[in-house]
């Protein structure tokens, strides 16, 4: 009686054991091919994104490269393959979040503006590709959580894609750019809070397709106030239902 109860209970901890281990190759399969969680720490994409949006990305909008392996810091994640297997190009005016060019450790997302072969140049802030100025339109002030009203601004690109762009200040150093001509295999990436961006016009610089890490598909969780989603009791105060469950453009 004992020796069976005891490879009962054997059998029920290595059952245990088992399922943990598919639970986890699963989530990291599902993370690697299908879908990763990315959460946003700064305002360089508002008001698409803000500080405190979760967002689910989609590994396989634009292929594979060895860079679709989740980095958790100080790992670095990599894949053995070069360049993209199953490779898409990504459209113009894509939400991408991609790996840092020289610090591939570091996820960045930006939307995507200039394709490979584009001259791309900001003049007083306005956009232009090929020598063409991208329509800008005022819109409503956008109101940030504490009060402070910004000037936005509705761009629309040459392939439709439309969305709202801050510009805090007319006189800003990106507002002013030399001509970038985005190299052959690389993307040309802006955050759409104009002065308040790190993005291509500075030291990201052109991106390789190799670091595109996937596509920006859907906010499915918001906290304000730097919140962690853990703190239950801040939900009350802190929590954006008006942004859970919006997909981006």
């Amino acid at each position: 009686m004992v020796d069976r109860a005891e490879a009962k209970a054997s059998g029920g901890f290595g059952e245990t054991v088992k399922v943990i281990v598919q639970a986890l190759f699963l989530a990291l399969v599902i993370r690697t091919l299908l879908f990763q969680p990315f959460s946003i720490p700064s305002g360089s994409m508002m008001p698409t994104l803000v500080e405190g949006d979760y967002l689910f990305v989609s590994k396989w909008s634009y292929g594979y490269s060895k860079y679709s392996l989740p980095s958790l810091q100080p790992y670095v994640g990599y894949l053995p393959v070069d360049g993209r297997v199953m490779a898409f190009v990504p459209e113009r005016g894509d939400v991408v979040v991609f790996r840092k060019p020289r610090e591939e450790e570091v996820d960045y997302i930006k939307r995507l503006v200039g394709m490979p072969g584009d001259r791309i140049r900001i003049e007083n802030g306005i956009l232009f590709i090929n020598e063409v100025a991208v329509p800008r339109e005022a819109a409503a002030e956008y109101v940030s959580e504490d009060g402070t009203r910004v000037p936005q601004f509705r761009e629309t690109l040459p392939n439709g894609v439309s969305y709202l762009t801050l510009d805090l200040n007319p006189n800003s150093t990106g507002d002013n750019t030399r001509e970038f001509v985005v190299p052959a295999g690389h993307y040309f990436m802006m955050g759409d809070n104009r002065d308040n961006s790190l993005d291509s016009r500075f030291d990201v610089g052109y991106v390789p397709a190799e670091n595109l890490v996937g596509k920006a598909q859907v906010i499915f969780f918001s906290i304000g106030g730097g919140e962690s989603p853990l703190k239950l009791w801040t939900w009350p105060a802190e929590l954006r239902p008006d942004r859970i469950f919006t997909w981006l453009s």
